[in-house]
């Protein structure tokens, strides 16, 4: 990475915008702008991003329209020790991609999440929670849920319009040039 391109990329990641591929060129998006222009994912399935912007809208609302999935896929997709995800700071091991792949397939192996209507979606996430859903396999229910609340409060809330949306003065150490 030249200079030029690295002081580009640490502008943006101080604006909350991570390196998207389109076209075969890097462009700094936040997960939102990725997900509003249809960004293609690198790693996740169709299948996977359908369980995981609907189990991540069930955990945290406005999840998905912020861009869970392109969050996930684009922090899968780089070196796991540039990676901003929980699965990381809980010393998951990587490749994190087997983590979400096991933790995915369980939530939309076990029943068929996507098209369950909100109330069911939200008893299987609170069955989960206390890994109370018989053949579940992979890591234990009760961590996956942690690790994708995690991610989805993350993407929704560690935003300026996040805080604003919670009523917290947004105060940070060094501010950003301009909103995300």
């Amino acid at each position: 990475m030249t200079a030029i391109e690295r002081r580009a990329f640490m502008q943006g990641a101080g604006l909350g915008a991570l390196a998207f591929t389109i076209g075969g060129a890097e462009v700094m998006l936040t997960p939102r702008q990725a997900r509003a222009e249809g960004v293609p994912l690198r790693t996740l399935t169709a299948q996977e991003a359908a369980v995981l912007d609907a189990v991540g809208e069930t955990l945290v609302p406005g999840a998905k329209e912020a861009g869970i999935t392109h969050f996930v896929d684009q922090q899968i997709s780089i070196p796991p020790e540039q990676a901003l995800l929980q699965a990381r700071i809980l010393n998951v091991r990587p490749p994190f991609a087997n983590f979400y792949r096991a933790a995915l397939g369980n939530i939309g192996g076990a029943r068929k999440f996507v098209e369950a209507t909100p109330s069911e979606q939200h008893e299987f996430v609170a069955r989960m929670r206390v890994g109370a859903i018989d053949a579940w396999q992979g890591p234990p229910g009760p961590f996956v849920f942690n690790v994708l609340r995690s991610d989805a409060v993350d993407v929704v809330y560690n935003t300026m319009e996040g805080y604003a949306a919670l009523g917290i003065p947004y105060m940070p150490h060094i501010a950003p040039t301009q909103k995300w």
